[in-house]
This record gives C-alpha cells, sequence and structure tokens, in this order.
C-alpha cells in the first residue's frame, strides 16, 4: 500500500505547494484519510485500504460517483484521482460531523430524503452496477477462493435474499445512482447544508437498498421509517414501500455481514471484523423471526397496497 509521504509529492504537482502537517481523519475501518493543505486550499486525501478490489470497490466509480454527487449538491467536490500512487483527493468540507440520533430527527429526515431523491434522480449511470443480492455471492466466493469459511448463517439469509430479490420488482425498484453506505460518519453538517462523503460503494442499483440501509445504519423505528418515506416520496408512507425498506434492511445487514467476513481474511486493520460480521446475522435473525419475514414479503409483494 502506498503511504501519504508517496502522495504528496504527485498531488503538490498539480495542486500546489504543500503545507503544514497532515491531520488524520477518524472513523473509516477500510481507508486512510488525511486532511492536508495544498496552496492554501484544504483537502481530504483518501488512500485505499489492503486488497480492497475484493469487496467489490470500483475506484473509477468511487470518483464518478463523487463527481455526480457534487454536481447534485449534496457531496464535496472532487479535486483530484491518482492511479499511482493510488488515492483520490476531495475538497474538505468545513462542519460537524451528524450523529445517528441528529440523522433521526424529523427535520435530518427531510433532509437526508431530499439528498437521497436528488442523487437518485439524476439521469447518468454510474459505471458499475450495484445489487445487494450479487454483492453477497460475490464476497462468497472471495472467501471460497482464498479458502476461507463462510460464516454458517450465510445459507440460510442466502434462502431469504433468494425470496426477497423475488418481490421487490416494478418501477421504483429500476436502477438509479445510489450510495450504498449511508453511515452517520458519511454525513456531514455544513453551512452549505447536508453533505455526503465516502462513495467508493457507491453504483448504480436499487434505491429502496440506500433507504434501507440509511434507516438500519441509523436505527429508525417504524415510525421514522415512515417519515423517511413520506419526504422521499412526497406522499403518505404505503405498506408495500414500508416492507420494500424493511427488506432493503436485512440485505444491508447482509452486505455487511459478508463484507465483515471478507475483511477478516484479508484487511490487516486492528479491528474484529468477525464481531462485526456475527452481529450482522444475529440482527438479521432477529428482523427475520416470528414470521416478520413472511409478513413483509407478503406486503412488499402487494401491488395494491
Amino acid at each position: 500500500m502506498a503511504s501519504l509521504a508517496d502522495t504528496l509529492g504527485p498531488i503538490s504537482a498539480r495542486l500546489g505547494e504543500f503545507e503544514g502537517d497532515p491531520v488524520p481523519l477518524e472513523g473509516g475501518i477500510t481507508n486512510r484519510n488525511y486532511r492536508v493543505r495544498f496552496a492554501g486550499e484544504d483537502v481530504v486525501v483518501r488512500l485505499p485500504g489492503k486488497d480492497t478490489a475484493l469487496l467489490e470497490i470500483d475506484r473509477g466509480t468511487e470518483k464518478a460517483a463523487g463527481e455526480l454527487a457534487a454536481r447534485a449538491g449534496i457531496g464535496p467536490a472532487v479535486v483530484a484521482m491518482l492511479d499511482d500512487p493510488p488515492c483520490l483527493v476531495t475538497e474538505f468540507v468545513a462542519g460537524e460531523p451528524m450523529a445517528a440520533a441528529e440523522l433521526r430527527e424529523p427535520a435530518a429526515l427531510i433532509e437526508v430524503a431530499a439528498a437521497l431523491r436528488a442523487l437518485h434522480g439524476c439521469a447518468e449511470r454510474l459505471p458499475a452496477e450495484f445489487s445487494s443480492f450479487r454483492i453477497i455471492e460475490t464476497y462468497a466466493a472471495r472467501m471460497a477462493d482464498r479458502g476461507a469459511e463462510v460464516p454458517g448463517s450465510y445459507e440460510w439469509a442466502l434462502a431469504a435474499a433468494h425470496r426477497i430479490e423475488a418481490v421487490l420488482v416494478g418501477p421504483e425498484h429500476d436502477p438509479v445512482p445510489c450510495h450504498d453506505d449511508l453511515l452517520a460518519a458519511n454525513f456531514i453538517r455544513s453551512p452549505r447544508g447536508l453533505r455526503i462523503v465516502d462513495w467508493e460503494y457507491a453504483g448504480t442499483g436499487d434505491r429502496y437498498f440506500d433507504l434501507g440501509n440509511f434507516a438500519v445504519n441509523n436505527e429508525l423505528d417504524e415510525g421514522q421509517e415512515a417519515e423517511l418515506l413520506a419526504a422521499y416520496f412526497e406522499s403518505p408512507a404505503s405498506d408495500r414501500r414500508l416492507a420494500s425498506l424493511r427488506l432493503m434492511r436485512f440485505m444491508s445487514d447482509f452486505r455487511e455481514a459478508m463484507w465483515g467476513a471478507v475483511q477478516s481474511t484479508i484487511s490487516d486493520l486492528e479491528f474484529d471484523f468477525g464481531d462485526y460480521c456475527a452481529k450482522h446475522f444475529e440482527r438479521m435473525r432477529e428482523a427475520a423471526g416470528e414470521g416478520r419475514l413472511e409478513a413483509l414479503l407478503k406486503e412488499a409483494g402487494d401491488a395494491s397496497s
């Protein structure tokens, strides 16, 4: 992996004189990020983690998604991208990181819904596709290729995923540009409004994955899910839409569980990826238990609701 020192010269050749000391930015468990100043302007330099291509991260799509988000007014500008040494340079967004509790507030849910609607409404397709149904299969294949054991809960969850995929059909599931990693840490409250950062998992996919991913990552309750959908679609949340979001919460956890399983075989970061994987599978079983999965499948497949 490239070090920050490897990148400073090539970036300086593009942006101007390097100034001061780089400041590490905390919070990531895949890459290393630094706030760096060149010619009087602060930027974020993002160094890819080890073997991140095995996580289905496409750096060209990350750049394209970041540029699209900037044009839509919801993300920082992309300043530069280097192939050798590999790094992405983006505008530093002055502001405060948002906590999940803040994102659950009614006003914030309206802002998030508007930002996602702006993103999903862009006519452009991103270079890479994103499907939560395919990526879990890819992660399992990656583990098998490396001789690692696939988690024991995988087969049970995969059978549920196939049933979910069969009911999430229709125009609202047509492919659109998506972020696909809507953790609280990826939202910044700036003087210019809410900004979304970290576009490395972005791709053209199902808008409901973004909605479900945001809901599960920020622990929205049923009422807050309804508020989010009402703000996003600008009409009261139907049972079908609520069920579609909740099924994608399940798929978001499935992606996270398998992501953790792959990371446990490739990452050199000090983080317990095995525990991360197990916790997400546990949450999936709870979400699907006591007939809840069956009810959601029925409601999501009911075109009249």
